[in-house]
């Protein structure tokens, strides 16, 4: 029956209460160690995330996802409807890599560089401990009725709550649609892209919910890479667990007595102070073993540490640890699976280096145009007609454009004008004509190989197929 009781926590989530309610969850404020590490690598992470948008590499947005105009800026290469398939590789890329860090060290990515996380525990947080004070004081403040203490503090919170996150709606639409156009729209003012500012004050409401009311329910309830966990983990990965061998010892765990032999009478270094589960942003308890909730965010770790510290007993109770390791005292291997993963993932990463270098800044489609066949001209000349399509891949205008036959003897004909431009990063299209000498065809459907040329210089090539005659097979 008492290990039914010890059971219970496993059959409903940490913030919701007995009668099916929210359960607030008012994390005392972290300070360690971790928290110290952990603070820097969300400023930088949060830098990376303010700045990426406005930093240009040779003339291109350092990362932009402008899904509306299919138009992808990655590290400063550009791609292109035509790139999808190196797109494709680098996502599948980062999956792997997050599963292959989650099989190794758990649930590391959601504590320590998650935007959720780091929004949320890094600023959102900071911000309400700044204003309403640690744990105590905002459990308090929420019981109080509405008088004037809790509106002034309450109205502050939130409307800091909504700058912050109208700030993060530019940044993501600046993500989206470029930071050059985003800063056109705010020198142009609101009144003159009245749909780009309701888009935004959508962003805006979705943020502010996010954060000011939704929460950790985020990690625990919507996010499906810590159902994952359960998949991915193993009694060899890496996470932040409790030793319960050592925290409960033989007896259990109790009160820390200060003239008290614990060893003697068979008790852990568990003191039950509890303060593992008042710093956990998600209201776990970690003494239960591993939970779907649990973020690995290390702030259990180093509020047990500062306890151990502080009756003189080894730190490390609560650490990042395996289960083999608790249990048989098995250091950490790179096991078989890891093993896998790691091969596929310097596999895949080759591939996309190579289709990265492989890469033209042109992309040239020439296309027979549909349902039109061959004309039998004067002098056994057999001419085709085409579409072309050029796309532009780089921050530089491509001028002085012109085709050749490069396979056979003949000559192109292009219907508006024999040389051309294709702008910065966009396209040039048009018809054109092949006109080839029957006598150089090897049959009725041959391939023809076309350079594209930009003066002199040859910058792409391409093959389209050529109709003849049966004749002159």
């Amino acid at each position: 029956m008492g290990s039914q009781k010890q059971e219970n926590f496993r059959d409903s989530i940490g913030t919701i209460s007995d009668e099916g309610k929210r359960a607030w969850v008012f994390p005392k404020k972290p300070k360690g160690r971790y928290y110290n590490y952990r603070k820097w690598v969300s400023y930088f992470l949060l830098l990376f995330l303010f700045l990426s948008p406005f930093i240009k590499i040779n003339g291109n947005q350092f990362l932009m996802f402008n899904v509306l105009e299919r138009r992808f800026n990655i590290f400063g290469f550009p791609f292109w409807p035509q790139d999808f398939h190196i797109f494709v590789i680098m996502m599948i890329i980062m999956i792997i890599f997050i599963v292959l860090f989650t099989v190794a060290f758990g649930r590391i990515f959601c504590g320590w560089m998650c935007p959720q996380t780091i929004f949320m525990e890094m600023v959102f947080r900071r911000i309400e401990y700044w204003i309403e004070g640690d744990r105590g004081k905002q459990i308090r403040l929420k019981k109080l009725p509405w008088n004037a203490e809790k509106i002034r503090k309450r109205f502050l919170k939130w409307s800091v709550f909504f700058l912050i996150s109208f700030i993060i709606a530019n940044v993501f639409l600046a993500y989206l649609i470029g930071s050059d156009q985003l800063i056109r729209y705010i020198t142009d003012g609101p009144t003159e892209h009245m749909s780009t500012l309701i888009s935004l004050l959508i962003f805006t409401g979705v943020f502010y919910f996010i954060f000011a009311w939704f929460r950790e329910q985020v990690c625990i309830i919507a996010c499906p890479y810590g159902r994952l966990q359960g998949v991915l983990l193993d009694n060899r990965s890496i996470v932040v667990a409790y030793d319960h061998k050592r925290g409960e010892g033989t007896t259990g765990r109790s009160r820390f007595n200060k003239d008290e032999d614990r060893t003697a009478s068979g008790k852990g270094d568990c003191v039950d102070c509890s303060l593992c589960v008042k710093v956990c942003p998600t209201g776990i308890d970690i003494r239960n073993g591993t939970q779907l909730e649990c973020i690995n965010c290390t702030a259990c770790i180093d509020a047990c540490d500062s306890i151990m510290e502080s009756i003189d007993l080894p730190k490390g109770l609560i650490r990042y640890t395996s289960e083999d390791e608790i249990e048989k005292k098995k250091t950490f291997t790179f096991s078989v699976r890891l093993k896998a993963y790691t091969a596929v993932l310097v596999i895949l990463t080759g591939v996309l280096i190579g289709m990265l270098f492989l890469r033209n800044d042109v992309e040239a489609t020439i296309l027979r145009l549909p349902g039109q066949l061959y004309e039998h001209k004067e002098g056994n000349i057999i001419s085709n007609v085409y579409t072309y399509k050029l796309i532009n891949k780089t921050s530089k205008s491509i001028e002085d454009v012109a085709f050749k036959l490069l396979s056979h003897d003949g000559k192109i004909i292009l219907v508006s004008h024999d040389h051309f431009d294709i702008p910065v990063q966009g396209l040039a299209e048009g018809t054109l004509f092949i006109e080839i000498d029957g006598s150089a065809l090897t049959g009725d459907k041959d391939k023809v190989k076309i350079g594209v040329y930009s003066g002199d210089q040859l910058i792409e090539t391409t093959l389209t197929s050529f109709l003849g005659p049966r004749s002159y097979r």
